[in-house]
């Protein structure tokens, strides 16, 4: 009997299969089109990429700080992050040139983790903007930034989730971030992380700590709505309803039936208990498509009505529940500030 099951044993381990000469130069051509890829946005990057170096003081005493951003204008306009900046009293870039140039503090919201910092300097070589809304999970992504005082360290990976939630240092849900393995360390805070062609698609914002490949960025069609505004106005107000969302694609035959204007909406993941959405009758996995008459088609959207709409005003939140579409009345509020 034992000779019988040796004999099958044999019998179902299949031989290895032999590489061939062709598949080692197929796997050669795929490495060397993913390293041209890197190198090339890196190198259409790295010249807008700066160290920030920032000043504060901590409990009656001065500290230093360090951080990332990017040139995004010619005029010298820099996006990072708000916890990079915010309530520093002195702020200084470096720029990849060797150049080092006082910087003020245009704007920063923290409900975002973005900030918005002027040089004056010229010759400047602004990034190129991206748009975030078209990036799909496994796409290539590289991040450049300063990790502990390392200038234009370039890091690479993938698009690993889309739509996910992080909370700010200010306590609020940033909706809509994107979660990428590309390695994020101390000091890549406020660097681009971007595709393939060179395009900036994201903020670079935080790391979990203790996990390996889990970060995330900050995208960047938020980013350029809140750098509008902070540039416009040096802050933005805002309003809310006491959701936190995230974006998702309609079915087919509901877009039909209702005959809805946007093929995409923003699923309620979370209802804030004692909020204006909670008094309306908004559920957890709701689908908002309209707010106050303007199509909805993603949590950009959502957030851009949002600072726009009036304070205690009755404004119609139009969502699809199941397969009923339904019209709700919503009193957006001020948030209150930390």
């Amino acid at each position: 009997m034992s000779t019988s099951l040796a004999l099958v044993s044999e019998e179902a381990v299949a031989p290895r299969p032999q590489a061939r000469p062709e598949d080692r130069l197929e796997d050669d051509e795929l490495l060397d089109a993913y390293s041209r890829a890197v190198i090339g946005a890196a190198e259409s990057v790295s010249p807008s990429v700066v160290n920030i170096e920032t000043r504060h003081h901590v409990r009656g005493r001065e500290a230093g700080g360090s951080g990332s951003g990017f040139v995004f204008t010619p005029d010298g306009f820099i996006l990072t992050n708000s916890h990079v900046v915010h309530g520093a009293m002195r702020i200084d870039v470096m720029l990849p040139d060797g150049r080092r140039s006082r910087a003020v503090l245009v704007g920063d919201d923290p409900d975002t983790d973005l900030a918005v910092i002027r040089i004056d300097a010229s010759n400047l070589a602004p990034a190129v903007l991206g748009d975030s809304g078209r990036i799909r999970p496994g796409q290539l992504v590289i991040a450049i930034g300063n990790p502990f005082g390392f200038q234009c360290t370039v890091t690479s990976g993938v698009v690993s989730a889309l739509g996910r939630s992080l909370r700010a240092q200010s306590g609020r849900l940033i909706d809509n971030v994107i979660q990428t393995d590309a390695a994020l360390n101390p000091g890549n805070s406020g660097g681009p992380l971007v595709n393939s062609r060179g395009e900036v698609i994201g903020v670079n914002t935080a790391a979990i700590r203790g996990a390996q490949g889990i970060c995330f960025a900050t995208a960047i069609n938020t980013a350029k709505f809140v750098a509008a505004r902070l540039i416009k106005d040096g802050s933005i107000r805002r309003r809310h309803i006491g959701v936190v969302g995230q974006d998702v694609a309609l079915p087919r035959r509901l877009i039909r039936f209702h005959n809805l204007p946007v093929d995409s909406g923003v699923r309620v993941e979370e209802v804030v208990p004692g909020g204006p959405a909670e008094g309306a009758g908004v559920l957890r996995g709701d689908v908002i498509v309209a707010f106050d008459g303007r199509p909805i088609a993603g949590i950009d959207h959502l957030h851009r009505s949002l600072t726009d709409a009036q304070v205690g005003v009755r404004c119609e939140l139009s969502l699809i529940r199941g397969v009923e579409k339904m019209d709700l009345g919503v009193f957006p509020e001020t948030r209150q500030e930390d």
